[in-house]
């Protein structure tokens, strides 16, 4: 019989594991740059090692890189890591190379053209096109001039045909290219003696590290976080889990994980407070019932467009916050889902005087814009 494990027990769980209970300046690594680290938006990667203990001051951003990978979103990583991410990333099947990319699937099926053949085709060419570091629009105008109609699709809003945009995405890494940090639009260039691995250590492999970092987990939990088909996740389910109720779920955590995931989050009457940016690794969960239980919070938390950040205090997201720049100062607006006490509103405080640092501006307080 699975053991039970709380709600609070699977969020205690996923903070410890992603070390955001760390406190500033604590470390020159993470662990989720393992499974890497979502750069969407000015409170992006670097901030969500900031909140984990990374001393930026002291970090060589040189050996970070940024690459397009899990959803097709660009995903920071260790430079030395990219050879395995390249491995681990890959489509595990036809069926779900052809899941990843979405609509671009059904011409080169109907052209009879395998999807993961055509990944390496658009590789290939994208590789032998960005010979410099090129303006993602240069490049994908440069790809689309060499490729095939099966390829290629007419974008109404550009009111021009080119290459769909999942596939040159996905290529991207295979080609061996990343990303410039701080382009918009993007700049991909060439990685340095970049060659993928054939295959990736078992600390790369991103059903282990769902379930080391977002786990208990089911596996169409994991299915929904890589776009991949339920089928190729339960044919490479781990072997070494353990499964535990949640809620009256059946999930499952790695062996290695059972003993942590049952220990209880103990308080210590001060909250641990982060803010997390919008596409923060905790957020990510496909549980997403579990983080916010009331509809209402749920919809605030992930609108169709412009997310917020939230708000964690001891595990629990308390809340919803965004960032108000007036001139040199920054202000975060925050949207409570309950009364606050004077040590979250303290703790908040403070990490607004970090986000303002990190963005190199001065602190201009906290809006609690309801109680």
């Amino acid at each position: 019989m699975p053991m039970s494990v709380s709600r609070s027990q699977v969020l205690a769980f996923r903070v410890q594991a992603q070390e955001l209970d760390r406190p500033p300046d604590s470390s020159a690594d993470a662990a989720i740059l393992d499974i890497g680290v979502q750069d969407s938006g000015p409170d992006g990667a670097l901030w969500a090692l900031a909140i984990r203990g990374v001393a930026l001051g002291a970090l060589d951003t040189t050996r970070l890189a940024t690459v397009w990978t899990v959803r097709a979103a660009p995903h920071v990583y260790r430079r030395t890591d990219l050879p395995e991410i390249a491995a681990a990333v890959a489509p595990y099947s036809e069926a779900d190379a052809a899941k990843r990319i979405y609509d671009a699937a059904k011409p080169l099926k109907a052209a009879g053209i395998p999807i993961t053949e055509a990944l390496d085709t658009v590789a290939g060419v994208l590789r032998d096109v960005v010979v410099r570091p090129t303006a993602k629009g240069d490049a994908s105008g440069a790809v689309t001039d060499l490729l095939d109609p099966p390829y290629l699709r007419f974008c109404r809003p550009c009111n021009v045909t080119h290459l769909y945009e999942m596939p040159f995405r996905l290529a991207a890494l295979r080609a061996g290219l990343e990303l410039r940090p701080g382009t918009s639009p993007p700049i991909l260039e060439r990685i340095p003696h970049f060659r993928p691995a054939a295959k990736t250590d078992e600390r790369f492999d991103l059903i282990r590290s769902y379930l080391r970092f977002l786990g208990p987990a089911t596996p169409k939990n994991v299915a929904d976080y890589l776009d991949s088909p339920v089928a190729d996740i339960k044919a490479r389910w781990p072997v070494d889990i353990t499964q535990v109720e949640v809620e009256g779920q059946i999930r499952s955590i790695l062996s290695s994980d059972a003993d942590a995931v049952h220990v209880r989050n103990q308080s210590t009457g001060r909250p641990t407070v982060r803010l997390l940016g919008p596409f923060d690794l905790f957020l990510q969960a496909k549980d997403r019932a579990l983080l916010a239980a009331d509809p209402s919070h749920a919809k605030a938390l992930w609108p169709v467009l412009g997310r917020p950040g939230a708000v964690l205090a001891d595990g629990e997201i308390v809340g919803t916050w965004r960032p108000r720049k007036s001139g040199s100062r920054l202000k975060i607006a925050v949207d409570p889902w309950a009364p606050r006490s004077p040590a979250l509103a303290q703790a908040v405080g403070e990490q607004a005087e970090l986000l303002a640092a990190h963005r190199g501006l001065l602190p201009g307080g906290v809006d609690w814009t309801t109680d």
